[in-house]
């Protein structure tokens, strides 16, 4: 294999930086469309490696490109559209692509949280390496992809030792607390349904205890998983299928299901509450696809954020720790070029 094979190297995607939230639920993926797409990948001749990352706000595919880059892009796209059942305008309008060492730059950055919606977060280095898994599992990926994210996750460590990308990071949690806060003043009285059992939303719900909630339900369309998750968080239990009646009983609510459609939509939100229409009440919509109906950030008394909202909010401290992200992304690139130049030599 000669360092040829390197300029074959490339990702594909769409995130939070240049797709709208609206679109970025039409392209989301749950785990057996990932599967499936990973086996589809390994059907292209155009194709030697593939790895598929989806998350909350991003969808990524890194490949390992049999010959030309452009065949493999081709490829690649007409999968994932016929996939997800979309145009392909829709992905040229929206998606990004890089390719050789700016693929390794890039996925250091992913990895450290640099290229987050959160800047910071440490969430995604745990999505990269179940993705990794996932792919080893189905025998897509061999040496250079292996390498890549092996190495993303020793760089991203790196960089979370030498700067301080995460001090002073504000969480999704925090930020929900702090706006229910100025809603409703001291939380202690607050009632508050989780709906779901997403790992955000529980964080959120354990941020609301930690400042003094003590009227806790969840909700979830599986017993098992209500159960598990109301005795991790000292909560009792909502049964899935009452908690649309049950919305006036509620004073905050965190939606983070996997349901691919809204779970809780205006008309049927009005009626609820009908007989405390002056109740406010706060809704915290954590899901991709989203779970509640924008249409009730319209009504009165309703305050209604979903992951973008939030996350505009937490990095609203950026500019105080952007001479650390600098010197992070100084750190990442030279590791970036670090690994360009041993692929070379290894193949």
């Amino acid at each position: 294999m000669s360092t040829d094979k390197l300029q074959s190297l490339l990702v594909f995607g769409c995130s939070h930086h240049a797709t709208p939230l609206e679109i970025r639920e039409r392209i989301a993926l749950n785990p057996e469309q990932i599967k499936n797409l990973q086996g589809q990948l390994q059907t292209c001749s155009e194709i030697r490696e593939s790895l598929v990352l989806a998350t909350c706000n991003r969808l990524e595919i890194y490949v390992l490109a049999s010959g030309k880059n452009e065949s493999a892009l081709k490829a690649l796209g007409e999968q994932l559209c016929d996939q997800l059942s979309i145009e392909s305008n829709l992905l040229k309008t929206h998606a990004y692509t890089h390719r050789n060492l700016e693929t390794i730059r890039h996925a250091f950055s992913v990895a450290a949280g640099l290229d987050s919606q959160l800047i910071g977060e440490t969430e995604i280095l745990g999505q990269m390496k179940q993705a990794l898994a996932n792919a080893q599992k189905e025998n897509s990926t061999g040496t250079i992809l292996n390498r890549l994210f092996e190495k993303s996750f020793q760089a991203a460590k790196l960089a979370r030792t030498e700067t301080g990308i995460d001090k002073g990071q504000v969480s999704v949690g925090n930020v929900a607390v702090d706006l229910a806060s100025r809603i409703f003043g001291k939380l202690e009285s607050s009632r508050v349904l989780l709906i779901g059992s997403g790992e955000v939303g529980q964080r959120s719900a354990q941020a609301l205890i930690n400042r003094g909630v003590k009227n806790l339900c969840v909700s979830n369309r599986t017993k098992e998983k209500a159960e598990k998750l109301a005795a991790t968080l000292g909560a009792k239990i909502l049964p899935y299928q009452n908690f649309t009646q049950n919305i006036q009983n509620y004073d905050i609510i965190i939606s983070s299901t996997s349901a691919p459609d809204f779970i809780l939509k205006a008309n049927a939100f009005e009626k609820a509450r009908r007989l405390q229409p002056a109740q406010p009440c706060f809704l915290i919509d954590l899901a991709m696809p989203r779970d509640i109906d924008p249409e009730l950030n319209n009504l009165d008394n309703v305050y209604l954020y979903n992951l973008d909202d939030l996350s505009e909010i937490a990095n609203e401290n950026l500019a105080r720790r952007s001479a650390e992200c600098n010197q992070a992304s100084r750190l990442l690139d030279a590791q970036a070029w670090q690994l360009w130049l041993q692929l070379g030599r290894r193949i």
